[in-house]
């Protein structure tokens, strides 16, 4: 991440601080600071993306009908068992 950073203070559950430092003592983050700002910068994401599904189905007329799901699974070629799997 780049750019300017500050500092805040955030109280978490002990499971999630635990699950951060464990992150940083096997090498997959640089400190439980970039841990955290890894995570948001992922929620983040997860909520433009909210977003945009949102207006998407505003301006198309809503979510899928239950025939509409199926034929597009046929079009992409997954199955029921697929998607099974997958859940």
């Amino acid at each position: 991440m780049d750019g300017m950073t500050s500092k805040i203070a955030v109280s978490l559950p002990e499971e999630l601080i635990a699950g951060a430092r464990r992150a940083v003592a096997r090498g997959r983050a640089e400190s439980v600071s970039g841990y955290v700002a890894a995570a948001l910068a992922e929620k983040a994401k997860l909520d433009d993306l909210a977003d945009l599904l949102q207006e998407m189905l505003a301006e198309t007329g809503g979510p899928l009908t239950a025939t509409e799901r199926r034929a597009a699974d046929r079009a992409l070629g997954i199955t029921a068992r697929a998607k099974r799997r997958a859940a």
